[in-house]
């Protein structure tokens, strides 16, 4: 029997949540699964993901196949050591993960510099938001 490690879709037409499950790679993808070892949820903000590590680990050295996603989702989370593809360094880099209950977050995206050789800048920083407003003033 084939296991693979993959995504339930759970929530809401629009408003999608997963369940990260252990199946038998036959059955439906939100069908029949084996057990569940976490969920993530892209939708709020930061994301949220929880997976059972211990679960996790057991299910990968028992021979269980993780899907792409849940691969990236796993090597976010550092229950799997590898390296990040291109595309898992650009989605960390757009948004923040919060894993749940542990209280870790993902650096934030960098701010652009601005080059002050002819320009004076002034920057203020608005204590309400993370955004920073920049004033140029050409001379």
């Amino acid at each position: 029997m084939a296991v693979k490690i993959r995504l339930k879709r759970t929530g809401a037409k629009k408003q999608p949540s997963y369940r990260i499950v252990v199946a038998d790679s036959r059955s439906p993808r939100d069908g029949r699964f084996i057990q569940e070892i976490g969920f993530y949820n892209p939708q709020s903000n930061p994301k949220q993901l929880k997976i059972d590590e211990e679960a996790a680990k057991d299910w990968l050295a028992k021979g269980a196949q993780p899907t792409d996603t849940v691969r990236s989702i796993l090597v976010k989370a550092g229950v799997l050591a590898g390296k990040a593809t291109s595309s898992t360094k650009a989605a960390s880099s757009e948004a923040t993960i919060k894993l749940a209950g542990q209280g870790k977050t993902e650096p934030e995206e960098k701010l652009d510099t601005v080059d002050t050789d002819d320009v004076e800048t002034t920057a203020e920083a608005d204590p309400g938001t993370a955004e920073i407003v920049v004033d140029v003033e050409a001379e």
